[in-house]
Order: C-alpha cells, then sequence, then structure tokens
C-alpha cells in the first residue's frame, strides 16, 4: 500500500494526491498536522533522506524559530521539532513498499511508481 504523508491544506500534497489519482494509485493519505508523527517513524524518514533534507528551512514554522535554536540543531533536536511543529517536515512523503520519496517531482513518481 501506498502512503501519502503531509498537510491536507499544501499545494505541493494537492499536487501529488491529483497525480495519484489519475495515474491509478491506490493510497492512504496522512495529515501528520492533525494525526500527529511518531519519532519513530522521524528516524526512519532521518535514515532515509537525511533529517537535513527532512527539516524545511524554506516554511514559516522554521523561520519563526529562535535563532538559538535553528544555529544548533542536530537529528534528535530535528526530530523534536518536526514532533512539536509537523508544518516544518518537507512534503510530501511518499513511502510505498521499499520506495520512499520525498518532495513532489512529476518525473520521479513517473519512474517509480
Amino acid at each position: 500500500m501506498t502512503t501519502l504523508y503531509g498537510i491536507s491544506n499544501c499545494d505541493t500534497i494537492k499536487k501529488a494526491k491529483d497525480w495519484l489519482e489519475n495515474n491509478g494509485v491506490d493510497y492512504s493519505f496522512h495529515d501528520y498536522r492533525n494525526a500527529g508523527i511518531d519519532a519513530a517513524t522521524l528516524q526512519l524518514w532521518c535514515k532515509d533522506f537525511g533529517f537535513e533534507a527532512l527539516l524545511n528551512r524554506r516554511s514559516t514554522t522554521w523561520r519563526k524559530l529562535d535563532e538559538s535554536v535553528k544555529s544548533n540543531i542536530n537529528e534528535s533536536k530535528a526530530i523534536g521539532i518536526m514532533q512539536d511543529n509537523p508544518t516544518i517536515i518537507k512534503r510530501p512523503v511518499l513511502i510505498s513498499g521499499k520506495i520512499k520519496i520525498l518532495g513532489f517531482n512529476e518525473a520521479e513518481y513517473k519512474t517509480l511508481l
């Protein structure tokens, strides 16, 4: 089963959902703003993508963080920040068996799905 992780009002999530639906890919959607995200899942994603890639430093949430938090970031702290502020996680995260994709890129979706 394919799972798309993100937040429902995100434009990139909407593009990914449209692509999946238009290409007949069955998926479930996990809105981590509403359902949360556990530390174990974030640790796995950090191993797969690296915490630097997973942490969306362009987000409004990131920009609002205190400079002392942003300047002293490591994987453990990043996981805590992502759990407390799931909107700071880069979107979408798509998991389909052994396929793991961070972000939406139509060409990558076509190739891997």
